[in-house]
C-alpha cells in the first residue's frame, strides 16, 4: 500500500491502496491513451525559429512548440495578475510537464478507469485499439498512422476536430478524454500544486480547529463519544450433511430498528429513535474518518469519501453525479448550505401531490427542529469574493439575492475545503452531531457493512420486513481501509429487526428496493470568471449567497438558483472549456484569479436508477431535457451579467463552442476612469450583448456540455397511491404490510429547487417520529 502525505498535510496520514494492475488494456492501448491525454494536457516548449506548428520532434521531443514571444506575452500577463507569479524557469518547467511522465498521474488514471462499468471500459478499449492501427486511425482521424505516431500539433488538431464533429460519439469521446485528463492532471501534478497557490488545508487550519473545539466544549460540557463500531470474528466453517463442502455461518445481531445508511436521513432517524428508547443499529458501507484526518487530498478523498470513487456518470455520459459514501454520508462532504423547503414547493406537494402534511405547521416544526439542532443561521456567514460578487451584482441589476444559512452551530465556519471532509468539525453534519447524539442515547453502529438484501417473513399473506443481510469488511491491520481483502476479516452478517429503515441515498436505496423511477438530479451548468486580482478562491464557504430571481421561470416553480460553487481545482478544471492545451495550462495557472458559479435548476423531467447487470453497481439513466436546459441557459446568461457588472476581466461559460468574453477595459475601471468615453462604453456594451446572443444561439446541448450533479432526489418518492411512488406519506414502502421504511432524499416527491439537506432531514424527522409511535404501540400490544 502507498501512503500519500506532504509537508502541508503532515498532520494527516491517510493510506491509499495501490493502483489496480490495469490489465483491462494491453500495452498498446495504454500507449494510445497516454498519447491522447498528453494531447489534452500537452508538454509545451518555446523556440525562436518556429511559427507554432513545428514537427521537429528530434530537436524538441514530443512537444507542442510555441514562439518565444507568444509565451513571453503570456508570462508578462501572469506577472501582472498573480499575487506570487512563477519565475521564468518555473513557468517553463510547468509548461514542459508531461502528464504521462508523472507516476501518480498514471496510478490515479488506472484507479479512475477501474470504476467505469465494463461496458464503458470496453467501448474505450475498442477506440484505443482502432487508433493503434492504420485503418482504424484513418477512420477516426483522417490520418493513416497510429495516433501515438502523430506530431503533437497534429494530435491536437484531431482532438479539436472531434470536439466539433457532427458525429455525437466523437464529440462524446473528446468530452470524456478532456474531463479525465484535466481532472487527473490537476489532482496529481506537483507543479500545478506548487505554482497555482492551491493548498490542501484551509489557512490557519490548526487555529480554526482549536476554536471550533473550544466553542463546542463551551456549549456542551460532555465530550463527544468516541465511536465504538461492532466487530466480528472470522466465521467458523461448518460441514453440510457430512460432505466436504463447508458453509460459513453468518453472525447474527438483533435490534429493534436497523437503519441502512448514516447520512442526513439515517442520522436524524438514529437520534430520534434512540432518544425515544428503542434499540437502534446504524449500518454504513463506508468508514468513519474523524476531523483529525480531514480534509484529505482530493485523490485520497475520492477513494474514501465518495460513491464509486467520485465517478458516477449517466448512461449517455451527459451528467456526472457526486454522492457521499462515508460515515455521515453526504452530510460529511456537502457544503453546509441549509435552506428550508420553499413555500411554493410545499404548496405543490400538498395541493398537487396530495401530501397535505407538507402544508401544515407540523412539517414546519420538523424543519425548525432539525435547523435548531444543527444551529442553522446566516448570522456568522462571512462572504468570500464570489459570494460578494453574487450579492453586489444582483443588487446592481435589480435582482433578489441573500446570504445562505449554514449548519455551523451558530458559529463562524469560513472554510472552503469541506468537500474533502470538515477538519474543524464546525459543520454539524451527521457524523459530528446527529450520530453522536444517537450514541449517547444508546445507538450502536457498524461501519464497512454493505447490505445485500432486505429480509422478509410472511405476515397475513403479505410481507413483513424482518431485517437485512449483508457483508462486513473490517479495517486493515493499520486501522485503515486500503489494505487488500485477504488481509482483512470479511464476514456475512444477518441483522434481525422489528423495523428496517433504508436511508442509503437516492442512488443506492432504489437498488435495494428494486424500485428505481422518478430520479431528479438538479443538473447544473457552470460559469467561470477571471479577475485581474487575487480572489483567493479557496477562502470561505463554497456557497455563501444565492440569487433567487430566476427560480420560477415557467410560473409553476421551475427555474434556477444562482450560487457560487466549491473551488477544489479538480471539480472546476475537469469541466473547464479551453481552445487548446496551452490555453488550459495558462488558465489553470491563473487559479488565484478565478471564481466559478453554478445554475441549479429545479428539474421538471426525470430519469431512473438501475444496476449494472454485470457488477451490480449504480447506473443512472438520465439526460437533461430541453425544458430544463433552457432554464439553465437563462441562469448562465444572468451569471454572465452579474460577473460583468462586478468587473470580471474574462467570462467563460463551461460550454463548448462559446469563447470567453474578454473585457477590453474592466467594468470596475470604466466606472471610475475619465479616460473611457461614452462611445467606448457603448461599443463595449454592444460587444458584450453580441456575445450573449452567441451564447444563447449555441446553447447548452446535453451530449457535449459538462453537466454535474450533487443533489439526487425522488427515486423512491413519496405518494398517495402505490402506482405513483414507492412510499406512503409516513415513509412506509408500498406493498409491504409492516416494517419497511425509506427515509432519505429519495422519498422527496419532486426536486426541491434548493440544496435538499434540510428538507431531507425534516422528512426523516417526521418519518422517524411516526415509527417511534408505531413501535410504542407494538410494545403495548405485546405487553
Amino acid at each position: 500500500m502507498a501512503t500519500q502525505t506532504d509537508d502541508q498535510h503532515s498532520h494527516i496520514v491517510i493510506p491509499i491502496s495501490d493502483a489496480p494492475p490495469g490489465t483491462f488494456f494491453d500495452d498498446t492501448q495504454w500507449r494510445v491513451l497516454y498519447s491522447l491525454l498528453d494531447t489534452v494536457i500537452p508538454s509545451i516548449a518555446a523556440s525562436d525559429d518556429v511559427n507554432g506548428d513545428s514537427k521537429d520532434l528530434v530537436k524538441y521531443g514530443d512537444c507542442q512548440i510555441v514562439p518565444k514571444d507568444v509565451l513571453e506575452a503570456h508570462y508578462q500577463k501572469l506577472q501582472r495578475c498573480l499575487p506570487t507569479p512563477p519565475s521564468r524557469d518555473a513557468f517553463a518547467a510547468y509548461l514542459a510537464e508531461r502528464p504521462s511522465a508523472i507516476q501518480d498521474f498514471r496510478n490515479h488514471l488506472t484507479r479512475t478507469l477501474s470504476t467505469l462499468s465494463p461496458a464503458a471500459r470496453g467501448q474505450l478499449g475498442a477506440v484505443l485499439y482502432l487508433l493503434s492501427t492504420k485503418v482504424g486511425a484513418f477512420a477516426l482521424t483522417g490520418r493513416a498512422q497510429p495516433f501515438y505516431e502523430l506530431a503533437a500539433d497534429a494530435r491536437e488538431s484531431v482532438l479539436l476536430a472531434w470536439r466539433r464533429s457532427y458525429t455525437a460519439s466523437l464529440r462524446g469521446l473528446a468530452k470524456s478524454l478532456s474531463s479525465i485528463g484535466t481532472k487527473t492532471w490537476v489532482q496529481t501534478s506537483p507543479l500545478f500544486r506548487e505554482l497555482s497557490g492551491y493548498v490542501d488545508v484551509p489557512e490557519d487550519y490548526e487555529e480554526k480547529r482549536r476554536k471550533a473545539a473550544d466553542a463546542a466544549a463551551a456549549e456542551d460540557k460532555r465530550p463527544p463519544p468516541e465511536y465504538v463500531f461492532k466487530q466480528f470474528a472470522a466465521a467458523a466453517a461448518e460441514s453440510e450433511d457430512g460432505s466436504k463442502k463447508k458453509k460459513e455461518q453468518p453472525a447474527v445481531v438483533e435490534t429493534d430498528v436497523v437503519i441502512v445508511g448514516s447520512g442526513c436521513g439515517g442520522g436524524v432517524c438514529a437520534r430520534v429513535l434512540a432518544e425515544a428508547g428503542h434499540r437502534v443499529l446504524v449500518v454504513e458501507k463506508g468508514y468513519y474518518f474523524p476531523p483529525s484526518q480531514l480534509p484529505m487530498r482530493s485523490d485520497t478523498a475520492e477513494t474514501n469519501l465518495y460513491l464509486n470513487r467520485g465517478v458516477v456518470s449517466t448512461d449517455d455520459n451527459s451528467v456526472t453525479a457526486v454522492a457521499g459514501s462515508v460515515w455521515g454520508g453526504g452530510g460529511s462532504v456537502n457544503w453546509g448550505v441549509s435552506l428550508q423547503t420553499p413555500d411554493y414547493i410545499r404548496r405543490d406537494w400538498a395541493a398537487n401531490r396530495g401530501l397535505g402534511f407538507f402544508g401544515t405547521a407540523r412539517f414546519q416544526e420538523s424543519l425548525d427542529r432539525v435547523c435548531d439542532f444543527m444551529g442553522v443561521s446566516d448570522e456568522h456567514v462571512r462572504q468570500n469574493h464570489r459570494g460578494q460578487v453574487l450579492l453586489d451584482g444582483a443588487a446592481k441589476l435589480g435582482w433578489k439575492a441573500k446570504v445562505t444559512p449554514h449548519n455551523s452551530g451558530g458559529r463562524d465556519h469560513h472554510c472552503g475545503h469541506c468537500h474533502l471532509g470538515c477538519g474543524s468539525g464546525g459543520k454539524q453534519g451527521p457524523a459530528v452531531s446527529w450520530l453522536p447524539a444517537a450514541a449517547r442515547a444508546g445507538a450502536e453502529f457498524i461501519e464497512g457493512f454493505e447490505v445485500d438484501r432486505i429480509d422478509f417473513e410472511d405476515f397475513a399473506s403479505g410481507k413483513k420486513a424482518s431485517g437485512v443481510t449483508g457483508r462486513w469488511v473490517s479495517r486493515d491491520a493499520s486501522g485503515g481501509n486500503s489494505g487488500p481483502l485477504h488481509e482483512r476479516t470479511v464476514r456475512n452478517v444477518v441483522i434481525r429487526a422489528k423495523r428496517v429503515i433504508v436511508a442509503g441515498g437516492t442512488l443506492s436505496s432504489p437498488l435495494l428496493l428494486r424500485r428505481r423511477r422518478n430520479l431528479y438530479l438538479h443538473p447544473v451548468n457552470m460559469l467561470g470568471a477571471f479577475w485581474n486580482e487575487d480572489v483567493n478562491p479557496m477562502d470561505g464557504c463554497a456557497i455563501s449567497s444565492v440569487c433567487t430571481s430566476f427560480e420560477n421561470l415557467d410560473g409553476e416553480g421551475h427555474g434556477v438558483k444562482l450560487e457560487g460553487t466549491c473551488m477544489v481545482p479538480y471539480l472546476i478544471y475537469s469541466s473547464f472549456p479551453v481552445s487548446s492545451g496551452l490555453d488550459f495550462k495558462l488558465k489553470a495557472l491563473r487559479f488565484r484569479n478565478l471564481n466559478t458559479f453554478i445554475c441549479i435548476p429545479r428539474d421538471r423531467d426525470t430519469g431512473r436508477v438501475h444496476a449494472d447487470p454485470r457488477t451490480g453497481q449504480t447506473r443512472i439513466d438520465y439526460t437533461p431535457s430541453a425544458f430544463d436546459r433552457a432554464n439553465v441557459l437563462e441562469g448562465l446568461v444572468a451569471l454572465a451579467r452579474i460577473c460583468r457588472a462586478t468587473g470580471a476581466e474574462e467570462i467563460q461559460p463551461f460550454l463548448p463552442d462559446v469563447p470567453p468574453f474578454v473585457a477590453s477595459v474592466p467594468v470596475s475601471t470604466k466606472a471610475t476612469s475619465n479616460m473611457v468615453s461614452g462611445q467606448e462604453k457603448a461599443e463595449e456594451d454592444g460587444r458584450f450583448e453580441k456575445w450573449i446572443r452567441h451564447l444563447r444561439r449555441v446553447g447548452n446541448p446535453a451530449a457535449t456540455s459538462p453537466w454535474a450533479c450533487a443533489h439526487q432526489m425522488g427515486s423512491c418518492r413519496m405518494s398517495t397511491r402505490e402506482e405513483e411512488g414507492v412510499v406512503d406519506a409516513k415513509g412506509k414502502v408500498w406493498g409491504v404490510k409492516e416494517g419497511l421504511y425509506v427515509a432519505d432524499a429519495s422519498v422527496l416527491p419532486s426536486a426541491t429547487g434548493v440544496n435538499p439537506m434540510v428538507t431531507t432531514m425534516a422528512v426523516a424527522d417526521w418519518i422517524a417520529r411516526g415509527i417511534a409511535k408505531d413501535l410504542e404501540a407494538l410494545k403495548r400490544r405485546d405487553e
